[in-house]
């Protein structure tokens, strides 16, 4: 019986071993960096690296463009409400010199009628 365990064991070994040979010899099969596979599988990622890049830095300067643009549509609303406040306190600065001298207006005839009956 022991004699059964022993090969059983030695089996194993040799499983083990031929299980390294096979995944050694798999790893010197792997081209190497001059391989114009790799080299051409490389050259790929590159491209698509340089692509998304691309799609990105365009992105981003649209991104840009529209943030400048709102920026330019918030500046002029601004100003067109600047210039609608500067209106309104012109019409309101006539319309109180307007108002004061029809006050003064009004007291002068008072005060000449009063002067006038007496």
């Amino acid at each position: 019986m022991s004699g059964m365990k022993q090969k059983d064991f030695s089996e194993r070994l040799s499983a083990a071993r031929d299980a390294k040979q096979a995944m050694a010899a798999k790893f010197r099969q792997r081209p190497g960096s001059d391989d114009p596979v790799v080299a051409e599988r490389r050259a790929a990622r590159a491209t698509v690296s340089a692509a998304r890049d691309a799609r990105i830095a365009e992105r981003e300067a649209q991104r840009l463009a529209e943030n400048a643009r709102l920026a330019a549509e918030r500046e002029a609303r601004a100003a067109e409400h600047a210039e609608q406040e500067q209106r309104a306190a012109a019409e309101k600065a006539v319309n109180d010199a307007r108002l004061e001298a029809e006050r003064k207006a009004a007291r002068d005839a008072r005060y000449a009628a009063r002067k006038a009956w007496k």
